[in-house]
């Protein structure tokens, strides 16, 4: 452009000293001088801020960004850096959620080998003696504890498998309205018999409501809880549900007489295979997880409160609209 420039200024010089006479052709000489610098001036500038563009992308992917290309001035330029910035902003927030990713996951999977690790050596042990043993009685005693460390992997792995694809989202929680006491009522029902032979009183304050939710998956989150308090209790102890309602939400409050959570445990109640100082030999740490994860999904909100030595409440708020 400037060899086709310079061409251009040549021309129109010979023709103005021909046509126009010598003042108009030097006229129009330095009239395209100057034009020429400005554009030499302008387009050196321009390929600056692209040079620096491209160093900053060639930063970028050799992963040692240090800086960023972001100014006040106005253009197309400038919006395009603007543009590059954003991106370059959004893949290293999203590298840095996959990393984190791959950390939670390895962390997991330590977690679930060990869970898994534990049952299955107890179950090999016993598979060993069983071969050798003679005595029916002792038989039936280890037949006990290998259907006893069955049915505990195969929580597990429900659980993990459910814990799974809602992650995935290949899980659509479902938005109807179901009546609270029912859930209550079939999440407390597999617990009945324990109950009853642990001679823990089960109480409920409710009243005719209704809450938006996903009935089969709400009714899993709160037998979680449920199955969290009955293992902290001891035999005797009791176990409340209350129902409160207001214009904004519906609360289901569980609360129970056990040992409680120590106050260094409280925040981390609800992550994934954390285990407090009073948690129980056989406890994996994802049930309360999974009720979480049920229970924001369908956009309400959980909470735990707890006193160590007197008891815990868990407070479910279920959103009538979103919030």
């Amino acid at each position: 452009m400037i060899i086709l420039g310079s061409a251009f200024v040549l021309a129109a010089t010979v023709c103005g000293s021909v046509f126009l006479g010598i003042k108009s052709g030097i006229a129009l000489l330095l009239t395209g001088i100057v034009l020429l610098a400005i554009f030499i001036v302008y387009t050196r500038k321009r390929y600056k801020k692209i040079e620096r563009m491209n160093d900053y992308l060639v930063k970028v992917l050799a992963e040692n960004d240090d800086g960023e290309i972001m100014d006040q001035e106005e253009g197309e330029l400038s919006i395009l850096k603007s543009n590059l910035y954003k991106t370059t902003s959004t893949l290293k927030y999203q590298k840095e959620l996959l990393t984190n990713d791959k950390i939670n996951l390895a962390a997991a999977l330590a977690d679930i080998s060990h869970q898994l690790k534990t049952p299955l050596t107890s179950m090999m042990v016993m598979n060993d003696l069983l071969m050798d043993e003679q005595d029916e009685s002792k038989r039936n005693e280890f037949l006990k504890t290998q259907s006893s460390q069955l049915d505990r992997m195969n929580w597990l792995i429900q659980t993990l498998l459910k814990l799974s694809k809602l992650d995935a989202g290949t899980v659509v929680l479902k938005k109807e309205d179901v009546s609270a006491e029912e859930i209550i009522e079939e999440a407390i029902k597999p617990f009945e018999i324990q109950l009853e032979l642990r001679n823990i009183s089960f109480e409920k304050d409710v009243f005719p409501a209704d809450i938006r939710c996903d009935k089969n998956w709400t009714v899993e989150a709160i037998q979680n809880i449920f199955k969290n308090c009955i293992e902290h209790m001891d035999n005797g102890g009791k176990l409340f549900v209350t129902l409160s309602d207001t214009n904004i939400f519906t609360q289901v409050t569980i609360k129970d007489t056990g040992c409680g959570i120590a106050s260094e445990d409280l925040p981390h109640v609800f992550e994934r295979f954390y285990k407090g100082k009073n948690a129980g030999k056989d406890s994996v740490g994802i049930g309360l997880a999974l009720s979480k994860t049920i229970i924001e999904g369908e956009q309400g909100e959980i909470k735990v409160e707890s006193t160590e030595g007197e008891g815990t409440r868990f407070i479910i708020k279920f959103y009538k609209t979103l919030i």
